[in-house]
């Protein structure tokens, strides 16, 4: 007596085992392809401009100096690709943000200073693959910075201006960060 299955019921394994095959490939394919489809986002974070110091206003102004280092960023990121930008709630911010935002035609976001994890919620979620530029101060650009995946940077003095950080998110693995100068060098 042959042991051998009848044809057709070898037939429908082949047919079951070459569906299962095509849905495993397929589950596989698209496993590889949602990884590393992902794209990439660049973060560019700088400080405001040097501002009027005055211990009885916590929303000083821009120096001619500041405002002039706000209008270096046009020439230095003004080709950049930049969609977005965010500057706090503080004015100094959004006057360093202000000629490249009109340069580019773009609005300027408004973001709390304290709020570093809606920040880069907002950042990962609605720029991915894009340039984004925030303007931020002393104690908020290293926290971002941080919260984007890119470790420690050192603490930025008060009498630094020039510091421009490049951190890039990656589709998968740490952000790598390039700390760049810009426009007059800071005392």
């Amino acid at each position: 007596m042959d042991e051998r299955p009848e044809p057709r019921t070898r037939i429908r394994t082949i047919v079951v085992f070459s569906m299962l095959f095509a849905v495993l490939g397929a589950v596989v394919v698209f496993a590889y392809f949602a990884t590393f489809s992902r794209p990439i986002t660049t973060v560019i974070l700088v400080r405001h401009g040097e501002k009027i110091v005055d211990p009885n206003n916590a929303d000083a102004l821009l120096t001619p100096t500041g405002q002039a280092r706000a209008q270096e960023l046009i020439h230095v990121l003004g080709n950049a690709g930049i969609t977005a930008i965010y500057a706090t709630e503080v004015t100094r911010t959004q006057q360093t943000a202000k000629p490249l935002a009109d340069r580019l035609g773009l609005q300027t976001n408004i973001v709390d200073a304290k709020n570093t994890k809606e920040l880069v919620r907002q950042i990962t979620s609605q720029h991915a693959g894009a340039v984004v530029l925030v303007v931020g101060h002393t104690n908020s650009l290293p926290e971002v910075i941080a919260a984007l995946g890119g470790g420690s940077v050192p603490m930025i003095p008060d009498t630094e201006y020039d510091n421009l950080y490049v951190v890039t998110l990656y589709r998968f693995g740490k952000a790598k960060v390039v700390r760049l100068r810009y426009g007059n060098p800071s005392p």
